[in-house]
């Protein structure tokens, strides 16, 4: 047996003198025993109650026995796919398989099946019967109800029927759990467990269902796709706690699928349980011989300060997964958790993250929510701050000075995200200023996403303007204080609403700056944002108004390729964009040029991606010498995959770097204490 983590086999049942589990807790991520796992955090909060829980970590789903070794639970089994979709965990937005997985130990790929959720629930069918399974998890959370299937290019029915599942538990999920494991412990069958929030059901007795309201049957979202955009927007503003309403959806031979409104937030004191439970802090040691799951390293010295968000970005899952309203955890809370992770022998004094999925954000947006919920149908944020918005910093504030003077701390850094635009709207910049001189390890990441108004429209993004305003002031108090931080911001391609001429802007725009991006994300449609209902329908839900959206990968590549118009592999792309919108002007000798004219260009020098540099007398190639394009700018750009606050049933799996945009939670993060190497070149900045 070993000490401290839950049993993985049935030599530790008989250790522990358990014969029969109450929950087996089936996931598609390693066994790490960390508030920022879901299947973690859920095993705790059901043992914290006095129930029994095992763990199958991304068991062989090609054979039968492996779901076995644990035996039959009395209560059920949990599935989730993992901390990540299982679709955005293996592939990358254009479809083609990724290399490694952060959650499998020795970041080996393949370890779970594609759509996880549903082959791990069809495993334990063919073996146990009738044992109820319950799934949750982001993958489930999100796929709730008829969805866009990006990967299959198609409208997928509610995950509950295609997995065969008994119960779904969607959002964060703590104290749904605890209720469904008290009901199903009281001997209620789970059939006839209707009555809890934050769960979906199915039924076959619609009309026995009180206070519901019908969205269009599953038959005519296929037949037409104006019908899924108008019951995507009645999802999208029922996704409120305290205003949600009961939902259902029909299908075929009289079933009906029924989403229960919300469950309510927790309170700081529920918060401060959920984290205060006896975790081991790391991986299983069966992993040791792997080299361990890496996924840990971005989290182990981080803390989660927050859930939730009212940023309201368009391409986010955070709304209906973890909700609008801002919960937090207690100053007293978050400190004893940096003392347990100081004490550890390999902490070397740097704090990598004080956050969630924004970092800024630590009480709800104002006095009414706890109340009476958010605004249905308008943002906190966008298109301008709420007049009824608290902007206030002085919370957080405290609570990182209580961090910067634990001993043997170095430095608190933040890296889940600072949301700028309500950052510069507070009129008291102390926080800002103190951001500068002790938070920022030598760059600050920021999502300004685009620089074009009518994209950033359609993004739910504050306007340009705004992020100038912040881009302004963050240079003068650096100035002020003598430092050379540079601002890193994230950009993205291809986002509905962006057609090539967006996207020649923004390439003026960053030769403007003197910055080239060495990542870039395309939008990656996942299911259950506004972004991805316009992507899928052509229209924006809200309006029902046309929007363009860019498909077609030949044009999506030409987007991409003119945000990193200097690198020599994309030339031939974005000469192609620049004719096509007829901006000839833009090839040339100039200044204002993005590319310069090439002739009698050699197949080896196309190949070799050399630049015209070396267009000096008797090389082959008939170059003029124009300037080298490898100017690579910052490293720091983004990683492309969809995720939130690190904790819960429902695990956020796209760790979002405040503003929603979406990292790899296992991706890898460099230490506060070792500043780049590399000089991160005209980031914010004219050339010299």
């Amino acid at each position: 047996m070993t000490n401290g983590f839950l049993p993985v086999s049935a030599k530790d049942l008989a250790q522990r003198n358990i014969k029969q589990l109450d929950f087996v807790y089936v996931t598609g991520d390693a066994y790490v025993d960390h508030p920022s796992f879901a299947h973690a955090v859920i095993s705790r909060i059901l043992e914290h109650n006095g129930y029994t829980v095992g763990i199958i970590a991304q068991p062989d789903w090609k054979d039968d026995t492996s779901i076995t070794i644990l035996g039959e639970p009395r209560l059920g089994f949990l599935v989730s796919g993992g901390n990540m979709d299982s679709m955005v965990n293996h592939y990358s937005v254009s479809k083609k398989r990724r290399k490694t997985d952060a959650f499998t130990p020795g970041g080996v790929m393949g370890k779970r099946p594609d759509h996880a959720t549903v082959v791990y629930c069809n495993l334990i069918r063919r073996t146990y019967k009738k044992t109820p399974i319950i799934i949750g998890g982001i993958e489930a959370s999100l796929r709730r109800l008829a969805h866009y299937d990006y990967w299959s290019d198609s409208l997928k029915r509610s995950v509950l029927l295609d997995s065969g599942a008994d119960l779904l538990s969607y959002g964060m999920g703590e104290r749904s759990i605890v209720e469904i494991a008290d009901a199903l412990n009281s001997g209620i069958d789970i059939k006839d467990i209707t009555f809890i929030d934050g769960t979906v059901y199915k039924t076959s007795h619609l009309e026995d269902v009180y206070d519901v309201t019908k969205l269009p049957a599953y038959e005519s979202l296929v037949e037409d796709k104006m019908n899924y955009a108008r019951s995507f927007y009645i999802q999208y503003c029922n996704t409120d706690p305290f205003s949600g309403r009961r939902l259902a959806e029909e299908y075929p031979n009289g079933i009906a699928v029924v989403q229960n409104p919300p469950q309510k937030p927790l309170s700081q004191d529920e918060m401060d349980i959920v984290y205060g439970l006896d975790y081991q802090r790391t991986w299983h040691p069966m992993y040791d011989k792997d080299g361990g799951v890496p996924a840990i390293e971005e989290v182990k010295f981080s803390l989660v300060s927050n859930r939730g968000c009212y940023g309201g970005c368009n391409f986010c899952a955070l709304t209906f997964h973890q909700g609008r309203i801002i919960q937090t955890r207690s100053h007293k809370s978050l400190i004893s958790e940096a003392k347990k992770f100081i004490e550890e022998k390999d902490f070397k004094g740097y704090i990598h993250d004080v956050g969630g999925p924004t970092a800024n954000f630590r009480q709800p947006a104002c006095e009414k929510q706890l109340e009476k919920g958010v605004c249905v149908k308008k943002q906190c944020l966008f298109p301008k701050p709420c007049k009824n918005l608290r902007v206030d910093h002085s919370d957080y504030l405290k609570l990182l000075r209580k961090l910067r003077a634990l001993p043997k701390v170095k430095k608190v850094f933040i890296r889940s995200g600072i949301r700028f635009d309500y950052l510069i709207a507070d009129p008291d910049d102390t926080f800002f200023r103190e951001l500068i001189q002790y938070h920022v390890s030598g760059q600050l990441k920021v999502a300004p996403e685009h620089i074009s108004d009518a994209v950033l429209e359609k993004m739910g993004k504050p306007e340009n303007s705004v992020y100038q305003r912040f881009v302004a002031k963050y240079q003068k108090l650096n100035k002020a204080y003598g430092m050379n931080q540079f601002l890193v911001p994230y950009l993205m391609s291809s986002h509905p609403g962006s057609t090539l001429k967006e996207a020649i802007a923004l390439a003026e725009y960053l030769r403007d700056l003197g910055y080239m991006p060495e990542q870039v994300q395309d939008f990656y449609p996942t299911p259950s944002t506004i972004s991805t209902c316009m992507y899928y329908t052509g229209v924006d839900p809200r309006t029902m108004q046309p929007v363009y959206v860019p498909k077609n990968p030949h044009e999506k590549a030409m987007q991409r390729a003119l945000i990193q118009y200097r690198d020599p592999k994309n030339y031939d792309l974005v000469k192609e964009a620049l004719l096509k919108e007829h901006r000839e002007d833009l090839i040339g000798f100039g200044p204002e040029c993005l590319i310069r004219p090439r002739k009698n260009i050699g197949q080896k020098q196309k190949e070799s991606g050399l630049n015209e540099r070396r267009g000096k007398a008797g090389q082959q190639t008939g170059s003029r010498g124009g300037k080298a394009s490898q100017q690579t700018g910052s490293r720091g750009g983004k990683a492309g995959q969809q995720t939130g606050n690190r904790s819960g049933w429902q695990q956020d799996t796209f760790r979002r770097n405040g503003n929603g945009r979406v990292n790899d939670v296992g991706q890898s993060s460099r230490s506060g204490e070792k500043r780049k190497k590399k000089t991160i070149r005209n980031v914010h900045h004219k050339n010299e």
